[in-house]
């Protein structure tokens, strides 16, 4: 139970109502946008509003929703989300487990994940939400660039001026 409330305080209701707000607006589903996390657990934890997220990113991404209410198929519609989630670019470390929402073991990875998505979703021409990502600025040097930066010393390096090793031991010292 304790382990249960340290990861529950890390759960934002205004980042978890912004997802909210953001599913809504790509969906176009009516659903309610309040970031406590009863509501934000009750919307999401059968799955079919995260499906109709991932298809509302890319047609045909999840190919059945489950509109049953019995646990195995509501597991099934999250991680046919979770797959959609992966394809779309969102980081493993981003994602969540089907569990952490099913059972309400960690709803802010659940936020993290759709957070992660949301800024992906700029590349598939829908909103996004959160922080731009950054994009790949790779250089090119030329040989005689890459050689004229190895005659340079560098005053970073500093100076070993007055640096000895005495008194460096290793291990434990000796006592009698």
């Amino acid at each position: 139970m304790q382990q249960a409330l340290a990861i529950n305080s890390k759960y934002s209701e205004e980042l978890a109502a912004e997802c909210l707000e953001w599913i809504k607006e790509v969906t176009g589903e009516p659903i309610n946008t309040s970031g406590d996390m009863d509501n934000f657990f009750e919307v999401l934890k059968d799955g079919t509003v995260l499906c109709t997220l991932a298809n509302a990113i890319e047609a045909g991404t999840v190919k059945k929703v489950n509109t049953s209410k019995m646990a195995f198929k509501c597991m099934e519609n999250i991680s046919a989300f979770l797959e959609a989630a992966k394809k779309f670019g969102v980081p493993p470390q981003e994602t969540f487990q089907s569990v952490d929402l099913w059972e309400r073991q960690n709803l802010n990875s659940v936020v993290i994940c759709i957070q992660s998505l949301g800024r992906k979703a700029g590349k598939y021409g829908k909103p996004s939400i959160g922080p731009k990502e950054a994009d790949k600025n790779e250089r090119q040097f030329s040989d005689e660039q890459l050689r004229a930066g190895q005659t340079v010393i560098s005053l970073q390096y500093g100076s070993n001026k007055g640096a000895t090793q005495s008194g460096i031991n290793f291990g434990n010292t000796r006592h009698m």
